[in-house]
């Protein structure tokens, strides 16, 4: 996932798709830990498009107008 695809994205789809991207890691995590991944540089994907989506949303927020 791009920073363009992420920033056309709303705050309440980013959360969503950071909850599910953390699902997704902790899921992988786990069946690394058993052996079971064939793939690992999913891993390193995964964390990096979390940190994406976490660096998007937080300047989204920032820019938002703040209610007095």
């Amino acid at each position: 996932m791009t920073s363009k695809e992420i920033r056309e994205l709303s705050s309440v789809e980013i959360a969503t798709k950071l909850r599910e991207l953390r699902e997704q890691l902790l899921q992988l995590r786990l069946r690394k830990q058993t052996g079971q991944v064939e793939k690992t540089h999913e891993l390193r994907t995964l964390r990096k498009d979390i940190a994406r989506l976490e660096t998007i949303l937080t300047e989204k927020k920032s820019k938002a107008p703040k209610a007095a």
